[in-house]
């Protein structure tokens, strides 16, 4: 279990960790503990809002410190996901010309332009929240990770190789335990937890998440015949981004 933490934290986050073997054996619960990154980065958010707000940092750089933040903590993985995925399925060319753009390390032009796109959009909800939205997407970021973690591990996969493959490779022996009973026992206490902090706000991030991963899981078997770990960090992102425009639009209806 100990090293399965520390692998979920290797690989998702830029967080200093000790050196462990890769083995399937060491990654079997990895993704089970996916969502604990989501933690740190709530928690990060958090405290990075309280500490600007003490210094009297202006609402632009607090927002653009909030933006860059879940990034910087993550190492950019899910957005390069993100990047890739948008980039072959802008292409609108064959299943596999897709896959094999998915693999291609060079940036096309898509990416740039919805990266620009993801960014400003994620800034001008950043400069909106507040500390009761952020409070519900501080749980948010736990709650994507384990839609995205059972994604990975449950749903039908594009390749045999890859990093979504081996990562549900190594969960097969524990398939049933891990689907039917640790993602479900996450989903449903971060669910209490979200509707706890506030119940409209919460229940509207519950909602917004559910839809992305409904898109999410139809979009990748209609355009890629399946979901790799790209995939699984364009949900992510996505997710994230429908989270706080649903955060954001429930405030502003209730604030009149």
């Amino acid at each position: 279990m100990r090293r399965s933490i520390i692998i979920a934290f290797s690989m998702y986050s830029r967080i200093p960790m000790p050196k462990v073997e890769w083995s399937e054996k060491n990654m079997r619960y990895s993704l089970c503990f996916f969502p604990l990154v989501g933690v740190v980065i709530g928690l990060c958010e958090l405290g990075c809002y309280y500490l600007l707000n003490a210094l009297s940092v202006s609402r632009v750089m607090m927002a653009a410190f909030m933006t860059v933040l879940p990034i910087l903590i993550s190492g950019g993985i899910h957005m390069d996901g993100f990047l890739d995925t948008v980039d072959a399925k802008s292409s609108f060319k064959p299943m596999e010309e897709k896959l094999k753009i998915l693999k291609d390390p060079h940036t096309g032009a898509f990416a740039v332009i919805y990266a620009m796109v993801y960014l400003l959009v994620t800034f001008g909800l950043y400069y909106e929240i507040t500390i009761e939205g952020l409070a519900v997407m501080a749980a948010g970021y736990v709650y994507e990770r384990i839609l995205s973690g059972y994604s990975v591990v449950s749903l039908k996969k594009a390749k045999k190789d890859g990093t979504a493959a081996a990562f549900a490779d190594a969960a097969k022996q524990k398939e049933k335990w891990i689907n039917n009973v640790i993602f479900p026992v996450e989903f449903l206490i971060c669910s209490i937890v979200l509707c706890i902090i506030n119940p409209v706000y919460g229940g509207a991030c519950i909602l917004a998440a559910l839809l992305a991963y409904w898109y999410y899981r139809n979009m990748c078997y209609k355009v890629f015949g399946g979901v790799t770990g790209d995939m699984a960090g364009y949900f992510l992102q996505v997710c994230e981004l429908m989270m706080l425009i649903a955060v954001i639009l429930t405030e502003k209806l209730l604030m009149g």
